[in-house]
Formats: C-alpha cells, sequence, structure tokens
C-alpha cells in the first residue's frame, strides 16, 4: 500500500543545485517510518546510498557528497528532501527514496537528475 513518489530532478549545470522531495502516500512517515534514504544509480553502476535519516534523526551522508547534500524532513508534509549542492557530473543517475518499516522497505520508482554542461 504504500506508494513513494519522488520528484525535484532535471538538467543541471556543475556546480549548481537540485532539491529532490520524497513523498509518501499510503503510509505516514512520523507514524510507520524507522529510516528514509536516498540512493542514486549512476548509468552502469550499482545503486548506492547517498543518504539516510532514521526517526531519531540520524543522519548518514556517502563520503562523496559530505558537506554538499543535506537531507531533511517535513512531517506536516508527509515528505524527506535531498537538497543537492554543488554538484558535479559524476552525481549523474536516478535518485531513489526508500522508507524503512517495521516490516519491509519500500522503494520510489526514481527520478533522474543529470549533471552536465
Amino acid at each position: 500500500q504504500v506508494q513513494l513518489v519522488e520528484s525535484g530532478g532535471g538538467l543541471v549545470q556543475p556546480g549548481g543545485s537540485l532539491r529532490l522531495s520524497c513523498a509518501a502516500s499510503g503510509s505516514v512517515f512520523s507514524l510507520y517510518t524507522v529510516a528514509v534514504g536516498w540512493y542514486r544509480q549512476a548509468p552502469g553502476k550499482q545503486r548506492e546510498l547517498v543518504a539516510r535519516i532514521t526517526r531519531g534523526g540520524t543522519i548518514t551522508y556517502a563520503d562523496s557528497v559530505k558537506n554538499r547534500f543535506t537531507i531533511f524532513r517535513d512531517y506536516a508534509k508527509n515528505t524527506v528532501y535531498l537538497q543537492m549542492n554543488s554538484l558535479k557530473p559524476e552525481g549523474t543517475g536516478g535518485y531513489y527514496c526508500n522508507a524503512a518499516t517495521a516490516t519491509n522497505i519500500d522503494w520510489g520508482q526514481g527520478d533522474q537528475g543529470t549533471v552536465s554542461s
């Protein structure tokens, strides 16, 4: 029943910014979600963790994005955001949101972010 929808991707020049949104339907992050993570899958590569936030507010970033990306949540809007600054070409890929509950992990369909001149 849980559905995650990513939005906010697009084409941006190196050094630019994007803000990704992960909105939940069929569930409420504040009630059911243990953690929400953002993952990136570059062309031809394995999906990897970019940032993660737990219910308790613990945040983890991949070393490659530390000090450039910020993950945060808005319970009122049932949305988790990923603010991406100082984007690099290697940041290009599909960005996927997942939400871990007590029983499973749900994934969104992804949203494309392209960093190119």
